[in-house]
């Protein structure tokens, strides 16, 4: 698994991947930046999970919400405590361009962001930049198996697919995909079906516990996600920001390892960027 790295601490100008924590992602591709899962409270606050659960960050944010450039959009999963925070509420513009699942859009909206896009899953969204096009597709996600879904909110995966703007055919330059909060479960088998080629996947993991009950993917449901899903990189997120995670990245690397699959793994850290300079996965 080799590291491919741009460098630590504020968000590099070129096409990247740069990794703040947990689930926040900055990316730059085609003229567009995105952040995903805005969470930037620091060590030792904690987030609320909704029926009276919290959970406490352990390590600190590797950038500030003052560090980010200006964004076209945030891809929001879904409305948890460690996906929007008390820091991104407060800190983020309210008229910021959010895009995310119906449920998720109500929550903002309850708290003043004015500028929402709703999309149901496998419904799309075309943007334009002066250096590229975008599609977003909604993909399938569940945050939990039945007994607790009612428990949890709704998610929303994500595929990005961009194209720069010189491309000349039908063909994106990058396909892009953001797993949320998800365990495995019958509905993430339609994707390959639908989309069959996935450049890079952001894929979060933790092996989240809730009541008992896991509702993120641990090491082994990491495994049988990349096996499904087939990506040509997966980069590992969302593993050991907060207390709630049971699985660290280190079960994932020692999974993947004896799955034979190590090649298709890139692990970032945090304040760690991944190149997608000339294409989407360098290399």
């Amino acid at each position: 698994m080799t590291d491919m790295l741009l460098g630590h601490g504020r968000p590099p100008s070129g096409d990247s991947i740069f990794f703040i924590g947990n689930a926040t992602v900055l990316l730059r591709y085609a003229g567009f930046t995105i952040l995903t899962d805005p969470s930037f409270v620091h060590r030792g606050e904690s987030v609320p999970l909704g029926y009276g659960l919290s959970t406490t960050r352990l390590v600190d944010p590797a950038a500030e919400i003052d560090d980010l450039p200006p964004l076209d959009f945030v891809l929001l999963s879904h409305f948890h405590g460690d996906h929007f925070d008390q820091a991104a509420e407060q800190g983020l513009d309210r008229g910021l361009a959010i895009v995310t699942n119906p449920e998720a859009a109500a929550a903002v909206e309850e708290r003043g962001f004015t500028n929402t896009t709703r999309l149901e899953t496998w419904e799309t969204l075309d943007r334009r930049s002066a250096k590229g096009r975008l599609r977003l597709t909604a993909l399938p996600a569940k945050h939990a198996p039945a007994a607790l879904a009612v428990a949890l909110p709704d998610v929303m995966g994500s595929l990005l697919e961009l194209w720069r703007a010189e491309a000349t055919g039908p063909e994106p330059s990058g396909r892009l995909y953001v797993s949320g909060d998800t365990i495995m479960h019958e509905g993430l088998r339609e994707i390959p079906e639908r989309h069959p080629e996935i450049d890079l996947a952001l894929v979060h993991l933790g092996g989240t516990r809730v009541m008992g009950v896991t509702v993120t993917m641990d090491a082994d449901q990491g495994v049988e996600f990349l096996q499904t899903i087939r990506p040509r990189v997966a980069v590992p997120i969302h593993y050991d920001d907060y207390d709630a995670f049971t699985s660290p990245l280190e079960d994932f690397v020692a999974a993947v390892r004896s799955a034979g699959i190590e090649q298709s793994v890139r692990t970032i850290r945090r304040g760690e960027s991944l190149s997608l300079e000339g294409a989407i996965v360098a290399g």
